[in-house]
């Protein structure tokens, strides 16, 4: 067997040399990557769900800090107890006070770690979240130039049959074949023409799903380079994905935060303390008193002070909210190990797909090499009477179908190889080399927030980042650059 980096720079050739579009001006996996980062409404939804994530950290940390709270009050007395002599008529009450949490059995602690572990896992699913758009983006980028490669063949065998009934129609006229060999040159040229319809629509759909992805139509799609760090063996490759699959890490740091909730919810049991003071304006506008001089007819109070709440009896309520807590952190300890399984086979799968897709390649490429040969061998043989016209017309067909499962090899062999460096978490942003200039940094929203305590922050109304395609034009099939 050769080595895997034999095993990619082979499948890479052999694609290069099938796939090149002819167009000197072609769009790069590199840059449909950058654009599907830049303005994808998937990745862009996830980007807003982490900015909404970071949120919770400020707002658990408010519990834990001072609040100041004021009120008022006019009261228009309108009609009075007769027995009321000193009932004012008028009066505006205003007060304002501030309390400060001392204790609250960690509760607040608690959920500001859960919170900031929150935090960390909805990183990880944004990585994860743009790593499958880049997989998918991959994939459709393959799939338009495996398409457009089918759809040139089947032109190329359409073409020859259609040069082939031609002449076997010319050799019947003058009595050197017969309608039987006429017949079968023109079912093969009708079964051609029906796999090219088949091929075309195939190709439309493919460079549909690039737009719905990428966000534009494609242009004569370039070869994909290479790609880098592909493991040596799939034990290799698991221990990269355990250390780097976001998905993992994000169940990891779900967690940590499940353990924290059991804390918090422990606390509701516990006393808490607070310290406070307020202040207090009254105005009765001269009406105290009917207004009898000497009675003050306004008044200013102020106190202080320190509060403590001791749950004694609460039906049961921390109790089970606890046992809740628990449970639900069990949850999360059982997804990671449902997760850790699944990115384990997910792993060798596609290390196993990658090896078998380079190995078919080999072994058809061989067979388009052969049933070239062969092909010209037919032909030669068919001119001194030693084959039949359907003798050809099978040669062709063969040359035919191993030229398809050449290309569609090809596609698989790199979408396979990109889906295994994905599964090992090494298939995002900052591997891909794409000049999109900074990339996105979700820790400069989460420091701008995670410490903001003024009430009146307001930001500017959202609009969406994604570009549309309601202005894309429908796709045909025509290949780009002939």
């Amino acid at each position: 067997m050769i080595g895997q980096k034999g095993r990619t720079a082979a499948a890479l050739l052999a694609g290069a040399a099938l796939l090149a579009p002819a167009a000197a001006l072609a769009d790069t996996l590199q840059e449909a990557l950058a654009l599907a980062y830049q303005t994808n409404p998937t990745i862009q939804s996830a980007r807003a769900d982490l900015r909404a994530n970071d949120e919770n950290v400020p707002i658990e940390k408010s519990d834990g800090l001072p609040s100041i709270g004021g009120s008022a009050q006019y009261v228009e007395a309108f009609k009075q107890s007769s027995s009321s002599f000193t009932a004012p008529d008028r009066y505006l009450n205003a007060g304002v006070e501030l309390s400060v949490p001392v204790y609250s059995g960690g509760s607040v602690k608690n959920s500001i770690r859960a919170a900031k572990e929150r935090v960390q896992a909805g990183r990880a699913d944004l990585k994860a979240t743009e790593s499958g758009i880049f997989a998918q983006v991959v994939a459709a980028y393959m799939d338009v130039i495996r398409d457009s490669a089918v759809v040139q063949l089947n032109q190329q065998n359409v073409e020859t049959l259609q040069v082939n009934f031609r002449a076997t129609s010319d050799r019947f006229e003058i009595g050197d074949l017969t309608r039987t060999d006429v017949a079968q040159s023109d079912s093969r040229l009708a079964i051609s023409r029906s796999d090219l319809l088949t091929a075309r629509s195939n190709l439309i759909g493919s460079r549909e799903r690039y737009i719905q992805l990428v966000g534009k139509p494609p242009v004569a799609l370039a070869p994909p380079p290479p790609l880098p760090g592909l493991p040596s063996g799939p034990d290799e490759a698991v221990d990269v994905a355990l250390a780097n699959n976001p998905d993992l890490m994000a169940a990891r740091e779900r967690s940590q935060a499940a353990k924290y909730d059991i804390e918090v919810a422990g606390a509701t049991r516990l006393p808490r303390v607070e310290l406070y003071t307020s202040g207090a304006y009254v105005d009765y506008f001269g009406t105290l008193a009917r207004g009898t001089e000497g009675v003050s007819q306004s008044e200013t109070t102020a106190q202080a002070g320190a509060r403590l709440t001791v749950p004694i009896f609460q039906g049961g309520f921390p109790a089970a909210l606890e046992r809740q807590a628990q449970a639900r952190a069990q949850s999360t300890m059982e997804t990671e190990i449902a997760i850790e399984r699944d990115v384990i086979a997910q792993t060798r799968a596609a290390y196993a797909a990658w090896i078998a897709a380079n190995e078919v390649i080999e072994a058809t490429t061989t067979a388009v090499s052969a049933a070239s040969l062969s092909l010209e061998g037919v032909r030669a043989e068919n001119t001194v009477g030693n084959r039949t016209i359907l003798d050809i017309l099978d040669a062709e067909r063969e040359l035919l179908s191993a030229q398809v499962q050449l290309v569609a090899a090809q596609r698989n062999a790199y979408v396979a190889g990109f889906s295994l460096l994905a599964a090992m978490g090494k298939a995002e942003a900052e591997d891909l080399n794409f000049d999109v200039g900074p990339l996105y940094d979700p820790v400069v929203h989460y420091d701008s927030v995670k410490s903001a305590i003024f009430d009146w922050r307001m930001e500017p109304d959202p609009v969406a980042q994604s570009t549309r395609t309601v202005d894309t034009p429908a796709q045909d099939a025509d290949i780009q650059g002939e």
